[in-house]
């Protein structure tokens, strides 16, 4: 199945580099139990093709054991895993290993007492180690610088001629894209406007370092610029708080956020969050009463809350994969593609042995493993979903569809010709973009705006 999935994705390519290394082991024919029933010591001794191989059967046997709640199978082959995986070998060797220590804190929570004490010394990662590994996946796999630029030309483009700029950034920590739109601002034709940033995030520092570094540059551009920082997760977020006047244009722009809204549907309860009940009878999702109905999920309540800001544009990138799937095999499969794809780029874009991928690879992506495959209910926020099931949220909002514009598309394209490697592709369908490692894509880019505005 999983090697089915990765010869549709992949069909077509040319490139002697593959989408996914799962592909490289396609065709080969060893036995899944092979795998489990090989001793430790002749693994070691495997080419690394037949490696990566034993490898991808032993986790799809492990994650089947852990689902099925066969404990003493999952740790049968998370033993044969230990014995070839390693967090600073090739890809397939450290994805190995990142899906390994998930599956391992899956079988463990049947026991919580040993789960607590060998976990808890072992702590996530700190909010500046993430912000460090976000800047360093940036210039290792800068799929996201990518997607930056085709918002702030979206926002350029809706903003024209505007004299009053308000951009809400949904989970804004990073300065680096708005430093691009101010300076974008600074050279419009007619003058830059007063330009508004509101950026959401629960940790007041990084929101604190981002307005130091926007505030001066605005400065030394001539810029009119004000910063108003939102504390909070998104999921608590009161639409009040983003201040949102009248008279001025308002962009919104998220970044790999709105996916952690779904994991509230989880919950037994269906109280509403604050941004839902402040939400007014403008919003889209209502029943008679103006209000909104109960049915309504909690992301989709969300979404028409926004709409009922009346933002003339808003964009949103997401990981272009289906990991809120219910059952674990195939949310494991799917993941482990997912994950591939993107260690195989992180491969061709850092030295073996480099500081800045490990970080990525253990502070970013290896806690999004973790929570795509240790978690469960609430507590799974990575439920990253793909464009067409954002798309019909979207449009159930409210919102209509924005073409990312043809300038858009070519810069995007040549940003990506430049950084000096053939995977990196930008793939665009009914103006939405796919960004592409190969022909795999692995995050969309699209803009939508308020029906008052088509």
């Amino acid at each position: 199945m999983i090697h089915q999935q990765q010869q549709q994705q992949d069909e077509g390519s040319s490139s002697s580099v593959t989408s996914s290394p799962l592909q490289n082991f396609s065709n080969m024919p060893l036995h899944p139990a092979t795998a489990s029933t090989t001793p430790p010591w002749m693994l070691r001794e495997l080419r690394s093709d037949e490696r990566g191989l034993c490898l991808i059967h032993l986790l799809l046997n492990c994650a089947a054991a852990a689902a099925a709640g066969r404990l003493d199978a999952a740790n049968a082959a998370l033993e044969h895993i230990a014995a070839l995986a390693s967090s600073d070998g090739d890809a397939m060797q450290r994805v190995a290993a990142a899906f390994a220590e998930a599956l391992a804190r899956r079988a463990l929570r049947a026991w919580p007492g040993l789960c607590r004490a060998l976990l808890l010394p072992r702590a996530s990662p700190t909010p500046a180690e993430v912000a460090v590994a976000r800047r360093h996946f940036l210039d290792l796999c800068p799929f996201l610088r990518l997607a930056g630029a085709a918002a702030n030309q979206a926002v350029l483009e809706a903003m024209e001629s505007e004299k009053i700029v308000h951009v809400i950034d949904l989970g804004g920590a990073d300065a680096t894209q708005w430093l691009e739109l101010l300076h974008l601002l600074a050279a419009r034709p007619e003058g830059p406007p007063h330009f508004r940033l509101t950026a959401v995030h629960e940790h007041k520092d990084l929101l604190t370092q981002t307005a130091m570094v926007l505030t001066k540059e605005a400065e030394r551009l001539d810029v009119p610029f004000q910063f108003n920082p939102v504390v909070t997760r998104l999921d608590a977020l009161d639409v009040e708080s983003l201040r949102v006047k009248t008279g001025e244009a308002l962009a919104i722009t998220s970044s790999l956020q709105l996916h952690r809204l779904l994991a509230t549907d989880d919950d037994s309860t269906t109280t509403s969050p604050t941004a839902i009940d402040k939400e007014k009878r403008r919003s889209s999702p209502e029943d008679s009463s103006g209000l909104l109905s109960p049915s309504t999920s909690r992301a989709d309540a969300f979404l028409g809350a926004l709409w009922g800001l009346s933002p003339k544009v808003m964009v949103v990138t997401e990981q272009e994969a289906s990991h809120n799937t219910p059952g674990l095999t195939e949310r494991f499969v799917e993941a482990l593609n997912y994950y591939a794809a993107l260690f195989d780029c992180l491969e061709v874009g850092a030295a073996r042995g480099s500081v800045e991928r490990a970080r990525v690879e253990r502070w970013l992506l290896g806690e999004e493993i973790k929570n795509i495959v240790a978690c469960d209910g609430s507590d799974r926020r990575e439920r990253h979903e793909r464009h067409d099931r954002w798309a019909a949220r979207m449009e159930g909002a409210g919102f209509g569809r924005v073409p990312l514009s043809y300038y858009s598309l070519l810069q995007a394209r040549r940003a990506a010709q430049g950084l000096g490697c053939d995977g990196f592709k930008v793939r665009e369908e009914k103006g939405v973009f796919f960004l592409c490692w190969q022909d795999r894509a692995l995050f969309s880019v699209s803009a939508w705006r308020g029906r008052r505005y088509d």
